[in-house]
């Protein structure tokens, strides 16, 4: 189709990868949705129209180049990436033994260089975008956070290393955070009490919902960002601005 522009969204299946492919998708895009669930996969791409699903784990070599092979043969070039699979394990540094940190390491930091390594091909012929999904959690230290944390904030920085090597071949990059926001699975398993405590640290005093976050992916992906590259765009209502500073004291002007 002449004018059709292309684009791939890993960890598709669900959550903020499924509501980028849908936005992305009413923008016009054909979409290539990825993902290592199989059946959660071809549920979420069978509704929909203008799609491609494949089955991939980013972690592994061997299957990005199989999927980077069918998207060299299904779409011939590619206008958009969505770097967005990712896992997310908890605890504490000392409990976090060598295997959950390289779990975490391995799909949400060597899933984006092997998928954006493997497009760039595509990308270069297309002057496309990439955009990387990171987290609040890359640009703040917090709790428990130690293998989820240390993989945002080097993906943040892959993100300004891709922008400032691949700029030249017309390639821009750009990286998304996220705060706190209502997935299911967020709202099933957040206490009452983690909600509430969000709420009072996040100034817009709740969470961010998919659609949000997918708004700001698709933007950066389009025309209307034709001249960003490089920048690290928290979407967290004003979380990582309250970074110092005590909420319970934020409301009081004469403190």
């Amino acid at each position: 189709m002449s004018g059709q522009k292309f684009a791939l969204v890993t960890g598709a299946a669900r959550g903020i990868g499924l509501a980028t492919t849908k936005q992305l998708l009413s923008d016009g895009f054909r979409v290539a949705m990825i993902d290592r669930d199989e059946e959660a996969l071809l549920a979420a791409a069978a509704p929909l129209q203008n799609t491609l699903p494949i089955l991939c784990d980013v972690s592994v070599p061997d299957e990005v180049d199989r999927m980077a092979a069918r998207l060299r043969t299904e779409f011939g070039q590619l206008d958009a990436l969505v770097n967005n699979a990712g896992v997310a394990e908890f605890g504490p540094i000392d409990e976090t033994d060598f295997a959950k940190w390289r779990r975490v390491m391995e799909t949400n930091l060597d899933g984006v260089f092997l998928v954006s390594q493997a497009a760039s091909g595509l990308l270069k012929t297309a002057k496309g975008a990439i955009v990387n999904i990171a987290s609040i959690s890359g640009l703040r230290a917090s709790t428990l956070r130690v293998a989820y944390g240390t993989s945002k904030a080097a993906v943040i920085h892959l993100t300004q290393q891709q922008a400032a090597e691949w700029g030249e071949c017309g390639i821009r990059a750009n990286c998304v955070c996220p705060g706190p926001v209502a997935t299911k699975l967020a709202m099933a398993v957040h206490s009452q009490d983690i909600i509430d405590a969000y709420h009072d640290a996040i100034p817009l005093n709740r969470y961010g919902t998919e659609i949000e976050i997918a708004n700001l992916i698709a933007f950066l992906c389009s025309e209307k960002a034709s001249y960003i590259t490089g920048q690290i765009i928290a979407a967290d209502g004003g979380f990582e601005s309250t970074g110092i500073g005590l909420p319970a004291l934020r409301g009081s002007s004469s403190l």
